[in-house]
């Protein structure tokens, strides 16, 4: 899919305009920041590779905000002036750091009592570790990670799990709204990396019950596409059943959220784990399910892919 095409029209509400940037226009954060422009927000863009922000403006320059046109920054610090809220979404932990920290980062270029407000899925540490930082300057960090994947993104339709101060999260919800059918706030400064991360033991657990499934079904003679139809009827229904059983079937891995992804996201569950005494069985076995497709090449596959080691 061209990144032209990467964005699906939603309803918007009538939020009043703001200035905004946007760090990181990957997967998801091309759409996302084009969910904004096209609300009528003023956004500034900054990307690590400039030729991405180049699209984007390409693309969304002709969704014009009262406020001005869209730019784009070549620091996440230049990104961030003037900014009433900041929206990030980056690889990892390092790379978070990379864009909000230092002297080209967006805390240099915050204005006081502005919002940074992190999408990246990182470590509920760094989450508190840039909060405690956004304090100290007289700023404001929300940790939001999402859930939805590419299609959520493109559709406008994540649902994000936040932590932080109910304040800056008041002052940012009804703008996030753009891209989210969901903008929850579920505690105090890392209380979204922990919602997400039980997110994804979740579906950790779903995917490889399905796997199994599909293929038990697929070992005994059965017609997969219909039993699916008929079980996704009954108690064994799920988002992932719904979404991704058939191209189980099909042997169709192309669907977005790669198992490189899903790795880093599980070693950051695992790691927590260790830090809480949570026992996670289960998911510590799916993460070694997860290297064996990483080394059948599949690295790039979306977290369907469970059941190639299955065949």
């Amino acid at each position: 899919m061209t990144q032209s095409a990467s964005v699906n029209a939603k309803t918007y509400s009538s939020a009043t305009a703001k200035r905004v940037a946007f760090l990181g226009l990957g997967v998801m954060g091309f759409p996302m920041a084009g969910h904004l422009a096209m609300a009528g927000h003023q956004v500034r863009v900054y990307n690590r590779s400039p030729g991405k922000a180049q699209a984007w403006l390409q693309e969304f320059s002709v969704h014009g905000s009262t406020l001005g046109a869209h730019t784009s920054a070549a620091t996440p610090r230049e990104a961030a002036q003037d900014a009433d809220i900041v929206f990030c979404c980056v690889g990892n932990d390092d790379d978070l750091r990379g864009v909000v920290l230092g002297d080209d980062g967006a805390f240099r270029g915050m204005r006081v009592d502005s919002v940074f407000v992190d999408h990246t899925t990182a470590s509920a540490k760094v989450a508190r570790e840039l909060f405690s930082s956004a304090q100290a300057l007289g700023l404001h960090f929300i940790d939001a990670p999402v859930s939805g994947g590419q299609a959520g993104a493109q559709n406008g339709m994540l649902t994000v799990m936040c932590g932080g101060e109910a304040k800056a999260f008041d002052t940012v919800q009804a703008t996030a709204m753009a891209f989210s059918r969901a903008f929850t706030l579920l505690g105090s400064s890392g209380a979204g990396q922990l919602a997400k991360m039980v997110n994804q033991i979740a579906i950790a657990g779903l995917v490889q019950g399905l796997s199994e499934a599909v293929a038990f079904g697929q070992k005994a003679g059965l017609d997969m596409e219909q039993v699916l139809e008929v079980i996704g009827k009954g108690a064994a229904q799920s988002w992932q059943m719904d979404n991704r059983g058939k191209t189980m079937v099909a042997d169709k891995f192309d669907f977005g959220f790669a198992v490189d992804w899903m790795r880093k996201d599980l070693g950051l569950v695992l790691d927590e784990a260790k830090r809480n005494g949570a026992r996670l069985p289960v998911t510590a076995l799916v993460d070694q399910f997860y290297a064996d497709v990483q080394n059948m090449g599949g690295r790039r596959w979306d977290t369907s892919s469970l059941i190639k080691r299955l065949k």
